[in-house]
């Protein structure tokens, strides 16, 4: 091993303590839990089955989790959705699924049901550790719509490119401007999906309003950023008191945050 290589797990091993390994064949949990052993003396949890899986998930709170496609009733891509929409200290910990039988169709149903990586088997050690490394020191945005929950998905399975970006927008950091643009649309569909979808439209639209008002602060726009803590404040105190809000409520107390959405944008899926 290099000592570039060497350098690299070290830097990744503290996000890679606690381990969970959903997988119905032992032997290939058995495999991927030794490597990770001699990756970061991880301490791993095995589940045979998707709801095993979750049990695990809410008593070991997991660092990273690799899910096999195929296990069970509810398979990897069913059980990564459950659990980005789920209210688990783990539900934004990066996922990895595991599969033999890798599809076009299955590898996008992973990536737009929130999963980080996609690691077809067998893999080397080497996969793995591109893998690991996309996910720890390469982390992307979180996204928290409605319609999506999960990273961004521009960068799905970036252990594996290495080319040059491929959008002019794309960069490493997304621009504050592009940012708070981006929370804006999600925002926008979010109070337009609130009647439907109450309990994650108020999720997405407290996780924007917060990224709105710190994106706001640095840049110096007091407006913005008091709209921002406006409704903010206002999310939060209807759940303290467990005051039950309408769609109609949300948007008028979003209005003047909307106000600030750029006219050619259109809405979010």
């Amino acid at each position: 091993m290099f000592d570039d290589e060497k350098k690299t797990i070290a830097r990744m091993a503290p996000m890679l303590r606690r381990v969970l390994i959903a997988d119905p064949q032992a032997a290939s949990a058995a495999l991927i839990g030794e490597a990770m052993r001699n990756i970061s003396r991880a301490q791993t949890w095995t589940a045979p089955t998707s709801e095993r899986a979750l049990k695990l998930c809410e008593s070991a709170d997991p660092q990273i989790i690799f899910v096999e496609m195929q296990i069970g009733k509810m398979n990897g891509v069913e059980f990564t959705k459950k659990l980005r929409r789920s209210s688990l200290a783990c539900r934004q910990a990066p996922v990895i699924m595991v599969t033999g039988t890798a599809t076009a169709a299955g590898i996008l149903a992973a990536r737009d049901a929130g999963v980080h990586e996609f690691l077809r088997k067998p893999f080397t050690m080497k996969d793995l550790l591109r893998r690991l490394e996309a996910v720890t020191l390469r982390q992307r945005d979180w996204i928290e719509a409605v319609g999506y929950v999960g990273p961004d998905r521009r960068r799905f399975n970036s252990g594996d490119y290495t080319g040059p970006l491929k959008r002019r927008s794309d960069t490493r950091q997304t621009p504050d401007a592009a940012r708070i643009s981006q929370a804006l649309k999600i925002l926008r569909s979010a109070v337009a999906a609130f009647e439907s979808d109450p309990s994650q439209a108020s999720r997405a639209i407290e996780t924007q309003v917060v990224q709105i008002q710190k994106l706001a602060t640095a840049a110096a726009d007091l407006k913005l950023a008091t709209a921002a803590a406006e409704l903010h404040r206002y999310i939060v105190l209807s759940r303290k008191t467990g005051v039950a809000i309408s769609a109609t409520d949300v948007a008028r107390h979003a209005a003047s945050l909307m106000a600030y959405m750029p006219k050619d944008e259109g809405v979010a899926a």
